[in-house]
């Protein structure tokens, strides 16, 4: 209820005048509501045959036929949304439907321009409250002052004009969500943009949600394999992890995360892609890429692309993430990737200044740490009690000039649980992924590997940080002697090794191989422009002529010594055939 303390006077609209008895009524049923008395007066209006409209200060209680019809049509939205059994529900609500004395808090425009509309009257509005505008365009309320909000508009701002009416609706901004959204391409409003008509949904999730607390998740403990060696064996993800891809313009940040799509293929995981500030042509590529590999069927692309609007952007990838929690609380597994959240906080950082907030450093304002945490932290491995399900997160930075010292990527760096920083320089060389193995890391380690593959990757790391120190003091040296070259040698073919191209991805058994029969050096002596194709052949012929190893890699606690020796006396017996 509103508290208007200065009101006492009320108006009624109508063609036709009340009766006093009719008055009388309306005065009773305002001093009961208002808890206090108020006069009404009439005024004569043909603006609503058949009704009345009841104001008093900012409230309306629209009594018309229009008023009535959307009060039903805003009951059988609800039920359309939260209903499994509509049809039924809904005739059997037209039925028996019975108009309320709702009140309507109305507001004034005072100014609209780019995207932001301030608003006067809504003395009840809260953060994150839908507001209609004209011609039924939607509005979120982003600033509350003390006479007046301000609006973030998600259409066109043409219609609305200075004086024009504003409603709230009391609900929060959310998005409709379901098994039906998969294999589809939306907008952030949940609206259908790949021309395949309407989207039949199962539900309604709020874009904005409180992140799950302690008790109500476990420890990350079970792999989401990316196929991608680089990755698995030294930086693993678990499910429920927040993992953060950054690095410069065009090293392959997104070429990762869709290698990751592609290998969920018949794992029972959603995927969701939130593009954010992208090229239309770049995310319609995209999409048309992971339909060759099949990998939509499990897959939901929420589309806010350059073109948009800043509130657009904005709301994406929240949007996105509550699509994730819908199949999450099912006890299902997601792997949600934002891309990129760094124009996320310029989307931010536009609407904050258009808001007259205060600018802090680089113009960001104060907020804009909490801005990604709240987001990142509902990424989560669930409590067996909630189901079980998991959603994890891969969020994407762009840098400048490799300078992870910034400011958005040291505050998102901060809230994720280890981050695969990918070099230009690598890039540029011709490794791809081009991950940096010194600046990489993750946080949940050995905890999101299988035992096989905790056990397979053994010095990987080090062997690798040590061949890139003596190559850093080699590059100009010309006698080296033969135990340095022998060094050099195998870290070169090393990093061959990691070398893999986009869309082919490795299963966790082919990756146990690899990683045994590099570290043992079996391919010292391959010419290094050659190591990639001769492991392409070993592992093609462990499937051919042994199948049982990774049958046995599959179903063992670990990699025991047997077995380690047995996959290297294979890899031998091939060496020495090719």
């Amino acid at each position: 209820m509103s508290n208007y303390s200065n009101f006492t006077k009320a108006y009624l609209y109508s063609a036709i005048a009340p009766t006093d008895a009719q008055m009388a009524g309306f005065h009773d049923f305002l001093s009961r509501k208002y808890e206090r008395d108020i006069e009404v007066s009439w005024v004569r209006s043909k603006e609503y045959p058949g009704g009345f409209r009841l104001e008093i200060g900012n409230d309306v209680y629209d009594w018309s036929k229009e008023g009535k019809f959307e009060q039903l049509r805003e009951k059988l939205t609800y039920l359309a949304k939260h209903s499994d059994n509509v049809i039924p529900l809904m005739k059997e609500t037209v039925h028996n439907w019975t108009p309320e004395a709702i009140a309507l808090e109305v507001g004034t425009v005072l100014t609209v321009a780019d995207g932001i509309a301030t608003v006067e009257g809504l003395e009840n509005a809260t953060y994150g409250e839908i507001l209609i505008f004209t011609d039924g365009i939607r509005g979120m309320v982003m600033d509350l002052r003390k006479d007046e909000v301000g609006c973030i508009l998600f259409s066109d701002e043409a219609p609305i004009m200075e004086g024009s009416s504003v409603y709230r609706t009391g609900k929060t901004a959310g998005i409709p969500v379901g098994e039906k959204y998969l294999g589809r391409v939306v907008n952030p409003l949940g609206e259908p943009i790949d021309g395949r008509g309407s989207i039949e949904a199962k539900g309604y999730y709020a874009i904005e949600h409180a992140a799950p607390g302690i008790i109500d998740r476990q420890p990350v403990n079970r792999p989401l394999e990316t196929g991608i060696l680089a990755i698995d064996s030294m930086f693993p993800i678990g499910r429920g992890q927040r993992e953060l891809i950054i690095g410069d313009r065009q090293t392959g940040k997104t070429a990762i995360t869709l290698d990751a799509i592609t290998n969920q293929k018949g794992k029972d995981v959603i995927c969701i892609y939130v593009a954010i500030g992208q090229k239309a042509s770049s995310v319609a590529q995209l999409v048309n890429n992971l339909k060759i590999k099949g990998a939509m069927d499990y897959t939901i692309i929420v589309n806010a692309s350059a073109s948009d609007a800043a509130p657009i952007q904005y709301i994406a990838p929240y949007a996105g993430c509550a699509l994730g929690e819908y199949f999450m609380n099912q006890g299902q597994d997601v792997l949600i990737i934002y891309d990129d959240l760094s124009k996320h906080a310029i989307a931010y950082r536009s609407l904050s200044l258009l808001l007259d907030r205060s600018p802090g450093r680089e113009a960001y304002p104060g907020d804009v740490f909490y801005l990604h945490s709240r987001l990142l932290e509902r990424a989560a491995h669930l409590s067996d009690e909630l189901g079980g399900g998991s959603m994890t997160a891969l969020p994407i930075v762009e840098t400048q000039a490799g300078d992870v010292s910034a400011y958005i990527p040291t505050n998102i760096i901060s809230i994720t649980d280890g981050q695969i920083f990918l070099e230009s320089a690598l890039f540029f060389e011709g490794q791809r992924p081009a991950v940096n193995v010194g600046l990489s890391v993750s946080r949940v380690g050995g905890d999101a590997q299988t035992k096989a593959m905790k056990k397979a990757t053994g010095t990987l790391r080090l062997d690798l940080a040590q061949f890139r120190e003596m190559e850093v003091f080699t590059q100009f040296s010309s006698d080296l002697d033969e135990s340095t070259r022998k060094q050099l040698l195998y870290g070169k073919g090393l990093m061959r090794v990691l070398r893999q191209k986009q869309y082919s991805p490795y299963s966790g058994e082919e990756e146990v191989i690899l990683l045994v029969c590099a570290l043992n050096r079996i391919f010292l002596d391959v010419e290094e422009k050659k190591i990639n194709d001769v492991a392409a052949g070993l592992l093609s012929y462990f499937t051919k002529n042994r199948p049982d190893i990774k049958d046995r890699i599959t179903g063992s606690e670990g990699l025991p010594d047997d077995l380690k020796q047995e996959i290297l006396s294979v890899a031998k017996e091939y060496m020495s055939k090719r």
